[in-house]
């Protein structure tokens, strides 16, 4: 299938095409299909905040678009920086100062209390306003300094509680205690709050294209967490 993915984060957009062709889709960004909008991400929770930008690109563009929204939760800091993850440091997408930040905002604070998870939430819009939301959850912690120079965003301080096995092996524990930033695309795709959120898609995709159906799933790794059809 052909989608838009609807980012203009390179990082994201080298991820979400990385792991959609591996599971035999073309992905174009919006940019490479001609959208410049940039909808308002005025959402509260990660599933409103997708389902924005897919809805947004869908319409602009005709064709079926996935979008992602996704953030850092640290449970020192009451889920925070969340859904404004992006932005924490009081403006959009500077990585270095949302780092600087987060660093800042946890000091003192012992490894043993530095428990997070990244969330994402993917969702994907057909023409004529069909949409499903699909949230994939990667539990781990925060690191004391930056490490490693693959990914981006929060990539160097979070540290995974699993990491994926090379050859398609399945996971291991993180025993090395490497960060996002230091595995490689195939280790993080495998245990990754985007890969786990598009491996549930992928297992429904078939069913939501015949007939706009999902099946409700209780939130772990990987769950669905919203269905819906075009409202109005």
């Amino acid at each position: 299938m052909e989608f838009i993915a609807a980012t203009n984060n390179p990082g994201k957009m080298a991820e979400m095409r990385r792991i959609l062709e591996r599971m035999g889709h073309t992905v174009r960004s919006q940019r490479e299909a001609g959208v410049t909008l940039e909808p308002e991400e005025n959402g509260t929770t990660f599933a409103e905040n997708a389902r924005i930008k897919a809805r947004a690109i869908c319409e602009a563009a005709g064709t079926a678009t996935i979008a992602d929204d996704s953030g850092l939760c640290v449970d020192a800091l009451d889920g925070a920086p969340g859904v404004y993850s992006a932005r924490y440091c009081g403006r959009h997408g500077d990585d270095e100062a949302n780092n600087d930040k987060l660093l800042e905002e946890l000091a003192g604070v012992p490894e043993g209390k530095r428990a997070a998870r990244f969330v994402s939430s993917i969702c994907v819009c057909l023409p004529g306003g069909r949409c499903a939301v699909f949230e994939g959850v990667c539990p781990g912690r925060v690191g004391f300094v930056r490490r490693g120079t693959n990914g981006f965003g929060y990539d160097p301080l979070f540290i995974p509680d699993a990491v994926g096995v090379p050859g398609g092996g399945g996971t291991a524990e993180n025993t090395q205690g490497r960060s996002y930033a230091e595995l490689s695309a195939a280790e993080k795709d495998a245990i990754s709050h985007r890969g786990r959120a598009m491996e549930r898609m992928e297992a429904e995709l078939a069913r939501f294209l015949a007939d706009g159906s999902v099946i409700g799933m209780t939130c772990g790794n990987a769950c669905i967490t919203v269905a819906d059809k075009a409202e109005g």
